[in-house]
């Protein structure tokens, strides 16, 4: 099982500086990859009177595929999108500068890709929140078949290329595709189980991810594909910092055939990137431990 970092987004803030000491100490740390999450703006609460999401338009998120840029020239981790926001933003752009990322990278990045939830950003660029789900399987199929063609001619439901095509093209052919799923949503698993080279399960170890496993198997199955060829990365919140806890968590990963984990450090109450750096290198021999 391959562990990781969960890139701490809301807190690491506005100086290049603290993101590349993070970038380079977790990489010394011995973690195999940084995930980042995706916003592009934030719904301002004076104006959306009741909003009650996780984030606002004080909340800080760099923009993936340029942080990745950056990080791609500073170590030499796996990047991974957990997740893009797919059916916000262009299709055949995110293929652009997925391509580009997979070449600054040496082919160590992994695609991360979901619905969202934001009708707010939605708006902002211009994109219909409400068919989201319908076409992002078409987004993914596009995308692959730019990472895997010279020339390009798609006519889809909602996506049009006509004799085009990317270069430099990446060097993983396609680049890997990864799904985020809610356990609670049937229509989001069966589609990691169709479509995902991997998934991202985002509930802990227990019967409500047995339940969702379960689902992505057997779409996997009636889309002629093997289960067991399927990616599924956990997420072990810091939480609490209790070691003991923490390594159990690991172990139920680790015993449930997970092939990678990220740990979040977000939300623990750390404030600068030293912090953060000190709580990885204080639980990095429990959750590195072979």
């Amino acid at each position: 099982m391959k562990i990781g970092v969960v890139f701490p987004q809301t807190e690491i803030g506005r100086d290049v500086a603290a993101v590349r000491a993070y970038g380079e100490a977790v990489a010394a740390l011995g973690f195999n990859h940084v995930l980042a999450y995706d916003h592009v703006v934030g719904a301002d609460p004076l104006v959306h009177k009741g909003w009650d999401g996780p984030y606002d338009v004080h909340t800080t998120f760099h923009e993936p595929f340029v942080l990745f840029g950056f990080l791609a020239a500073v170590t030499s981790l796996e990047l991974v999108t957990g997740i893009v926001i797919l059916p916000q933003r262009q299709s055949a752009l995110v293929a652009k500068q997925a391509a580009e990322v997979d070449l600054l990278t040496g082919g160590r990045f992994r695609l991360g890709v979901g619905l969202g939830w934001n009708r707010v950003e939605y708006e902002a660029l211009g994109k219909d929140f409400t068919n989201r789900g319908t076409r992002i399987a078409e987004q993914v199929t596009l995308m692959r078949r730019l990472w895997t063609e010279e020339s390009v001619s798609f006519e889809g439901r909602f996506e049009t290329v006509t004799g085009a095509g990317l270069a430099p093209m990446p060097l993983q052919r396609p680049i890997p595709v990864w799904f985020g799923a809610q356990a609670t949503s049937q229509a989001a698993l069966q589609r990691a189980g169709r479509l995902g080279d991997g998934w991202f399960p985002l509930v802990a170890p227990g019967p409500e991810l047995d339940r969702a496993r379960a689902v992505v198997d057997d779409a996997a199955r009636e889309a002629g594909r093997d289960p067991s060829a399927i990616g599924m990365e956990g997420k072990l919140e810091l939480g609490d910092k209790d070691l003991d806890r923490i390594g159990a968590e690991v172990a139920a990963w680790r015993e449930l055939g997970a092939s990678h984990l990220s740990v979040n450090t977000m939300g623990a109450g750390l404030r600068t990137v030293d912090d953060h750096v000190a709580a990885l290198s204080a639980l990095a021999e429990v959750v590195l431990r072979k």
